[in-house]
């Protein structure tokens, strides 16, 4: 069985225009030990769909689907019972550890909470535990450290604090929201390598929120692309990578530096994304896809097996076979 299996997963917004559908139809599974990507641009839905996992979306926020964990569909659950789970079973690393992290407490005390609430430590166990995580980020002279206010650690020290609290409990599921934003390519590099440590080392799934497809590249199994709301194409990361068929991931891929052809300009998706508030009736990308037909602008392409390879869903009108045509010419 699967550690966490979604199915359908829906979130919408209460809005003063209406009812806003952020996400739309999502489907995945995670085995333990697994790293799972989730990529695209801003207000794509990446982070909502996490959030709905972790119960965290804003009060005028609902969803339907399921999102089991171990059987149990979180989306179902009270708040008691999913507190009585995150931080525990489901972790979450926020994008932004300044705001995330309590700037009137000690991290010592931010730290401890955890594992007196969840694992009915003393304070003094609780500490010498949160000193081993600090010492496990590589933090510096944790034990001194941790008495520190968190303006008084760096952006990348930061980031690590917010790790070691991810990681406290032993979660079976690690979600990264963005880990690396604001963090300079050395530290990002170093903060990616310690997530592949730690998941070597505890044996976590991790689910990873980024814009990146470098930092994709690197840590994950599975690539989930999304869209306006919706999944366009997903499948195990080499398979995506090396024979993308959707043209948003195509076009993803475009963007990104190539230390082959060095010094041409780098390919941007015209356009912008779909306002939520007024979907489209058709493939929300049609408005920016290059290669869109009449029919694009109409109906809705379902999320398909891809015809080149069982291993990818991608949800297109185009045949594969022309997309394949298309992402060698976006890539010559």
């Amino acid at each position: 069985m699967s550690l966490l299996k979604v199915r359908n997963l829906g979130v919408q917004f209460q809005t003063n225009d209406g009812i806003v559908s952020a996400v739309n139809g999502v489907n995945f599974e995670l085995e333990r030990g697994q790293t799972l990507g989730i990529v695209g641009e801003s207000g794509s839905g990446k982070s909502q769909t996490v959030l709905a996992l972790m119960g965290l979306l804003a009060k005028n926020g609902q969803t339907n689907g399921e999102a089991l964990y171990k059987g149990q569909n979180l989306l179902s659950m009270s708040a008691k019972e999913l507190n009585g789970i995150r931080g525990d079973r489901l972790s979450m690393i926020f994008q932004d550890p300044m705001t995330s992290l309590n700037p009137y407490l000690t991290v010592e005390r931010q730290m401890t909470e955890v594992l007196e609430l969840h694992k009915g430590m003393t304070r003094r166990e609780a500490k010498k535990r949160a000193i081993e995580l600090l010492e496990a980020v590589r933090i510096p002279e944790a034990a001194r450290r941790i008495d520190m206010y968190p303006h008084e650690f760096s952006g990348g020290m930061r980031q690590r604090v917010m790790i070691a609290m991810a990681l406290l409990c032993e979660p079976e599921v690690l979600i990264a929201d963005e880990p690396t934003t604001a963090l300079d390519v050395t530290v990002q590099a170093q903060i990616l390598q310690l997530l592949k440590d730690l998941q070597r080392d505890f044996g976590t799934a991790i689910v990873m929120i980024t814009h990146d497809l470098g930092v994709v590249a690197g840590l994950c199994e599975k690539v989930l692309v999304m869209y306006g709301g919706r999944v366009m194409e997903q499948g195990d990361a080499d398979s995506l990578f090396y024979r993308a068929s959707h043209p948003y991931t195509i076009g993803l891929l475009g963007a990104l530096p190539r230390l082959d052809h060095d010094g041409s300009e780098l390919v941007s998706i015209p356009g912008n994304p779909p306002n939520m508030a007024q979907p489209p009736k058709g493939c929300p990308f049609a408005e920016r896809c290059s290669h869109v037909s009449n029919r694009c602008a109409t109906e809705l392409p379902p999320l398909m097996p891809a015809e080149h390879d069982g291993r990818v869903l991608r949800a297109c009108h185009k045949s594969a076979h022309e997309l394949i045509d298309i992402r060698e010419v976006a890539h010559a």
